[in-house]
């Protein structure tokens, strides 16, 4: 089993930073691909950036130039780091983990979200 622990969600001000963090824990082999998605009062759950496990990464056009992921391997652990916040921002934050298990199994493992408010 595997399990994601997010963290860095909270309100702040249009224009304001945040840093998400996703740790990973478990009967994990290796991960592939990182990300955050994220979903917004009455949208649907849409990507924000991912990172494979190489460095390449990949963003939404609407985050560009002001998120940046990465992730630290040795951790198991992604982040997001968040400027220049816009009310439009507001949203429920989902870790994802697309993982090879100790069985050798792939997965795709979702985090229990966390909500980043950014008020105008």
């Amino acid at each position: 089993q595997v399990q994601l622990v997010e963290s860095g969600g909270g309100l702040v001000q249009a224009g304001g930073s945040l840093r998400l963090s996703c740790a990973a824990s478990g009967r994990i082999a290796s991960i592939n691909v990182m990300g955050w998605y994220r979903q917004g009062p009455g949208k649907q759950r849409e990507l924000v950036a991912t990172i494979t496990r190489s460095g390449s990464t990949n963003y939404a056009d609407s985050v560009k130039g002001r998120v940046t992921i990465s992730r630290d391997n040795a951790k198991n652990t992604v982040y997001l780091q968040m400027n220049s916040l816009k009310p439009e921002d507001t949203g429920v934050y989902y870790c994802n983990v697309k993982a090879v298990t100790l069985d050798f199994v792939n997965m795709n493992y979702w985090g229990k979200g966390t909500l980043v408010t950014v008020s105008s």
